[in-house]
């Protein structure tokens, strides 16, 4: 992991950040709507905490977003050929870190739901189920991030 960096986005990695989601193999299949046309605009990583892994080369492994006004992860993505080499709880504990400095309590997360049993993995815990709404033709589990000290 020592070649990994983690260093906030730019709206100059929009294009790399948009590839990473519509070629994700998490939302293929039954899931592929959800990604189909999304767009992580400029303007979007301006305005929120957007970070991304890097590898030595500068290649993007993978990103979050925190939307610190709803205290909500609203995406996170590694890249397939880059999964199960702990980029993605790196990215979650940063997050964390973020969230604590920023002076959250919690961060929610409604999560894709092939991506659960990671999100309790690192930490969070299940809190309810999001019904289908919209785009999205399936029940999805909420978690939380619990960042106070007493949770930790």
């Amino acid at each position: 992991m020592s070649d990994i960096t983690l260093r906030r986005a730019t709206a100059d990695d929009s294009r790399r950040l948009t590839r990473l989601v519509r070629t994700s193999g998490a939302y293929a299949g039954e899931y592929a709507s959800m990604v189909d046309g999304y767009q992580v605009g400029g303007a979007y990583i301006e305005h929120h905490p957007v970070y991304v892994a890097v590898d030595a080369t500068g290649r993007v492994l993978g990103f979050y977003a925190l939307l610190l006004d709803e205290a909500e992860l609203d995406l996170a993505f590694v890249a397939d050929e880059a999964q199960g080499r702990g980029i993605g709880r790196l990215l979650m504990e940063h997050m964390i870190g973020e969230g604590r400095a920023a002076g959250l309590d919690s961060i929610r997360v409604v999560a894709h739901p092939p991506a659960e049993e990671f999100y309790l993995r690192t930490g969070a815990r299940r809190t309810g189920t999001v019904p289908p709404a919209g785009h999205t033709h399936w029940a999805r589990p909420e978690l939380r991030y619990d960042l106070t000290a007493d949770a930790a």
